[in-house]
């Protein structure tokens, strides 16, 4: 049989089904057709000594490019290896419509968000302007957003709320728990985005239900998760037990290699890791989902587990059983990676440097079974 696509001869990795081998990969009509050897193609392309890995999904980003001062241009993140971004709140019910018509349908790269619980979602972030959107309860919009995410629910995967001193103010746990009836009546999860308190670490987590997402989990004290005796809080621990989902959500100022240390000691590796890459820091210290991956490698997490966090781990989490697995019948979606031997300098949220002697670096994606080229 001749499939549209076959990559051929690559080291296959899909922590889905257990799979670590040199194989081909092969695509017919947008979605996975055939893994095994010798696997012929109308279009083939040779991965020998690649990594090839099923669609990246990078499940925290900011690509309301245009529309927000935060976001970047999705296509850059594509290149970087990602074939589903996870937009996290940059757009609330009061400009879905937009983000929606001018960025989710036209991107040739799949993106699916999470929407505000603010009416204007993150409108006021810039090097010169921070304002807290959940700082102003005038702002939480929980009718309007239950009627978008309702409308919408084959792009939106959930709520996203942020609270702390810096996206809240001194809100504490309210737009948290405006953000819990929201995603209770419409039947999604919440992201939740933590900085430095109020409110506290804790006051989060025993807010949070299996299936929800803590965004920033290895941040930086004060409301890291790490103990000052080298532990885990036992908040964090009774929380994933509960089953929620941890997220890196690296970005600016949200991920801490003393952080990593301590909880990988302690045998606590991140469900998923994500960049939060926006237009502060796409340009350090997060700059793309593999660079973050890549610290991840550098700290000692086997391979196998780093391209699971940006696979498998998320997809479930989005409850997209079709993503992040070369299952037959599943996304035609590819990441053609290169692991790469030598000495980089990594760098953390508080100017840690880290030098590591391996970096992942994209050679290509797939996307619904075709070559993305732009």
């Amino acid at each position: 049989m001749t499939h549209d696509l076959v990559l051929r001869g690559g080291r296959v990795i899909d922590p889905s089904q257990g799979i670590d081998a040199v194989m081909d990969v092969a695509f017919d009509g947008g979605h996975v057709a055939a893994l095994g050897q010798g696997l012929s193609g109308t279009e083939v392309i040779d991965a020998a000594g690649r990594i090839v890995t099923p669609g990246l999904i990078d499940l925290h980003t900011h690509v309301y490019w245009g529309g927000t001062s935060l976001g970047v241009d999705p296509l850059i993140l594509a290149r970087g290896g990602c074939t589903t971004l996870v937009d996290t709140g940059s757009a609330g019910p009061g400009n879905y419509a937009g983000f929606l018509e001018h960025v989710i349908r036209p991107s040739p790269v799949r993106i699916i968000a999470y929407l505000n619980i603010s009416f204007a979602g993150i409108y006021g972030f810039s090097k010169r302007i921070m304002v807290g959107e959940s700082g102003d309860l005038r702002l939480m919009a929980p009718v309007d957003a239950v009627e978008v995410t309702r409308a919408n629910r084959d792009t939106i995967a959930g709520i996203k709320v942020r609270v702390g001193m810096h996206a809240s103010q001194n809100s504490g746990t309210i737009p948290l728990d405006i953000a819990r009836q929201v995603a209770d009546e419409v039947g999604v999860p919440m992201m939740v985005h933590i900085d430095t308190p109020p409110p506290t670490l804790e006051e989060v987590l025993i807010r949070m239900r299996p299936g929800d997402v803590l965004t920033h989990c290895f941040r930086p004290f004060p409301n890291t998760p790490a103990t000052p005796e080298g532990g885990v809080l036992p908040a964090v621990l009774e929380a994933r037990k509960r089953g929620v989902i941890f997220d890196i959500g690296h970005g600016m100022g949200s991920f801490s290699f003393k952080t990593a240390r301590t909880m990988l000691a302690n045998g606590f590796m991140p469900d998923c890791i994500s960049s939060d890459v926006h237009a502060l820091c796409i340009e350090g210290p997060a700059f793309d989902l593999l660079t973050t991956l890549s610290k991840f490698i550098c700290l000692g997490m086997p391979l196998g587990d780093v391209i699971r966090t940006a696979t498998e781990n998320p997809a479930r989490a989005l409850k997209r059983g079709d993503l992040g697995t070369f299952r037959k019948g599943a996304a035609g979606d590819a990441s053609i990676l290169t692991l790469e031997t030598g000495r980089f300098d990594h760098v953390d949220s508080t100017g840690e440097h880290l030098e590591g002697k391996k970096r992942l670096t994209a050679q290509g994606v797939i996307i619904r079974g075709a070559v993305f080229a732009a």
